[in-house]
């Protein structure tokens, strides 16, 4: 029996608020931030983490500085006092973040810290550090709006991701529009998400995307079909998986004919990469269940983003449905927690 599935659809429905919350947002910063830096980290684990690789791939498109992502204890060695480290951990109190979090402050690197309470909220004060408190009363994957955003607009007024306030404002409207046909209201024959959810009830999801424009989406995707079907999920990306992951498709049978591939694609994709795409779909198609294609919509980077993100959400929703399972609990992981803390 399902219970509070409706708690995971109303948080999937305020996606699009949340960009527009943030919008109103205020970041009231100190004249250390204002300064050049040889390149911004950003620290975080999970749902709380995939803001920052959402970002990281819009810099590399983008940004006047590189931005780089750090899910672990450790931060890179060239961490200093020309860094600016970002740590963002819904809760708090996500321990990886803490610690990375120190390092940082022991290199003399300028901290800003996004979350929604917790001890990070707690050290940021203590230390005089920029603190941006979002709502918290979500879990860490439904909250990405309030985990991207706000980062965003700080790198905006830092003159480091210029365009980031009109890419927000058109990434909510985007989101607005899409819901109508991707939530449980809309017509079952023509939810794109119901329909891909059907497909992959039974089977074994793995999601393609492309390096520097879809992988942030194909880790999204695989990272919310585990946490909200409670399902196995794996994805690659071209062109890398063309010399390598591409030769393991002829045994075992069983499980290949099981296998879902979901192709995740961008207005940005390169030429060449269209062709590998159709190549390597001929290759795949005779021993895998099906082959998806999902395509981009909207203007700004950001905006098509997620739109391939949203109907993941969605299809990850619908396949938990399907699988009779609660898509919010992860108990698994609060049991890891609670074990780690004994």
């Amino acid at each position: 029996m399902i219970n509070n599935e409706q708690i995971m659809a109303d948080y999937l429905y305020g996606l699009p608020q949340q960009f527009k919350d943030c919008l109103q947002m205020e970041f009231d910063f100190n004249g250390k931030y204002q300064r050049s830096y040889d390149h911004i980290l950003i620290c975080g684990m999970g749902g709380s983490a995939i803001g920052g690789d959402i970002l990281r791939t819009w810099g590399q498109i983008e940004a006047a500085k590189p931005l780089i992502v750090n899910r672990d204890y450790q931060i890179p060695h060239f961490v200093n006092e020309n860094s600016l480290v970002i740590a963002v951990s819904y809760s708090g109190n996500t321990e990886e973040t803490l610690q990375a979090y120190h390092s940082a402050r022991d290199r003399g690197a300028s901290l800003i810290c996004v979350t929604s309470g917790g001890r990070l909220a707690d050290l940021a004060r203590k230390n005089g550090d920029s603190l941006t408190i979002i709502p918290g009363h979500l879990v860490p994957r439904a909250a990405s709006g309030y985990l991207l955003a706000p980062v965003a607009l700080i790198l905006e007024q830092l003159a480091i991701l210029p365009g980031a306030r009109e890419a927000i404002m058109e990434t909510a409207q985007l989101l607005e529009g899409m819901r109508e046909n991707l939530g449980p209201q809309a017509d079952e024959d023509k939810n794109r998400a119901r329909q891909i959810a059907s497909l992959l009830q039974d089977s074994l999801p793995v999601i393609w995307g492309v390096t520097g424009t879809t992988e942030a989406a194909a880790m999204r995707w695989k990272g919310q079909i585990n946490e909200n079907a409670k399902s196995p999920a794996f994805y690659s990306l071209f062109p890398e998986l063309n010399h390598n992951e591409i030769v393991g498709f002829k045994l075992p049978a069983d499980i290949l004919s099981r296998m879902v591939i979901i192709i995740l694609k961008d207005t940005l994709d390169n030429e060449r990469i269209h062709k590998r795409i159709m190549i390597t779909k001929d290759i795949v198609l005779p021993e895998v269940k099906a082959v998806i294609e999902v395509e981009s919509t909207g203007k700004s980077f950001l905006a098509r983003l997620y739109s391939l993100i949203y109907t993941g959400d969605y299809v990850s929703y619908y396949l938990a449905l399907a699988y009779g399972i609660d898509p919010t609990p992860v108990e698994v992981i609060d049991f890891l927690k609670t074990q780690l803390g004994n």
